[in-house]
């Protein structure tokens, strides 16, 4: 079982989305809070963020939320959470919920989304984030998505080995599982950066 006190929530701030996402972010949020684990996220005050933040504090739990300042002018930022970090930029924002978990769970988003998913993906790939990354597939939202990594491993732009960089989930419950059973990695896994 991993020490896992914190983690970080990546989804998307859209409204406009099937209720099942959102049925599953408050599942996770209050799934991780009841487990005693911090969730950490980008502090939005919508869609499936609002969700996942609201569901864990309505158990007790906590919510750690990290958001750069031009956000925060714009009033886009969560105003109940536990605490709230400010960063100067998307970049330290990342950096930060990176810093500050052991583990992330991607729920269903946009391309700021996807920005975070492959950011992390990439730094483990390169031995620098050591920490269980869960795709949370929700709905098969995420099917093309692991058909393309699938066929960049075929077309030899990743190894095989790439493929144990992230581990899939189909509900909530399974995502906070994988978060506790999943094999850590260490830095050996840079041998596998080159093809």
């Amino acid at each position: 079982m991993n020490d896992i006190h914190s983690v970080a929530i990546y989804c998307a701030s859209s409204t406009k989305i099937k209720p099942i996402y959102y049925e599953t972010a408050r599942q996770l949020g209050r799934g991780l809070a009841l487990r005693g684990v911090t969730q950490v996220n980008g502090a939005g005050n919508m869609g499936l963020m609002q969700a996942a933040s609201d569901a864990a504090l309505e158990v007790g739990g906590k919510v750690i939320g990290v958001i750069p300042s031009f956000m925060i002018e714009q009033n886009w930022h969560h105003t109940g959470l536990t605490q709230i970090i400010e960063t100067d930029n998307m970049e330290s924002r990342k950096q930060t919920i990176n810093d500050m978990t052991d583990a992330a769970i991607v729920l269903p988003g946009g391309c700021g989304t996807l920005d975070e998913l492959f950011e992390i993906i990439t730094l483990k790939q390169l031995g620098v984030y050591l920490k269980p990354i869960i795709i949370l597939n929700v709905d098969g939202y995420y099917d093309y998505l692991l058909k393309h990594l699938e066929r960049s491993m075929q077309e030899n732009f990743m190894r095989r080995e790439h493929c144990d960089i992230w581990k899939v989930a189909t509900s909530a419950e399974e995502a906070i599982d994988l978060v506790f059973t999943t094999p850590l990695i260490d830095e050996s896994v840079r041998r596998f950066a080159k093809i």
